[in-house]
């Protein structure tokens, strides 16, 4: 494997579930009796803790010859060009500047994303997001490299 990066869920997201399933929890208070509400409060915290583990279990990953996101995979032998993109050409790419019918893979956290030119009229480039933009585009560019090498 050439590279792999967990895409997990942020730290604040976490802090922000506390207030919120304690608010919302508190709600039921006032029109439930004990001990149904700290039940309804458990119920949710684990239903909200479920939710941001199972968000923050996507990987991205180069190995053998091929780029998998979100289920879907690339082979490398496809791609064209290799561009990491900062913050506002990731946010341009995402936006008023992409293509409806591109692949797009990121989380709202990521700011960052690699985009990768196929030459497919149906899905012209993927646009992958990352926290490590310049490592995942060396890494797919070696394993380019490597199979120019083989073929």
């Amino acid at each position: 494997m050439d590279y792999r990066e967990r895409l997990y869920t942020p730290l604040a997201w976490w802090l922000l579930a506390v207030p919120s399933v304690v608010t919302l929890g508190g709600l039921f208070y006032e029109v439930l009796s004990d001990p149904w509400p700290p039940v309804i409060i458990a119920v949710l915290a684990v239903v909200c803790a479920a939710g941001l583990v199972a968000y923050g279990r996507t990987e991205v990953q180069v190995a053998n010859g091929t780029l998998s996101a979100g289920g879907a995979e690339l082979p490398l032998a496809s791609v064209s060009e290799v561009v990491p993109l900062d913050d506002k050409q990731s946010a341009l790419l995402r936006g008023p500047k992409g293509d409806p019918a591109a692949y797009l893979y990121s989380r709202p956290y990521l700011k960052q994303s690699v985009y990768l030119a196929t030459g497919d009229p149906r899905v012209p480039y993927w646009l992958v997001g990352t926290r490590r933009p310049a490592e995942l585009a060396a890494s797919v560019e070696k394993c380019r490299a490597g199979e120019q090498h083989v073929a």
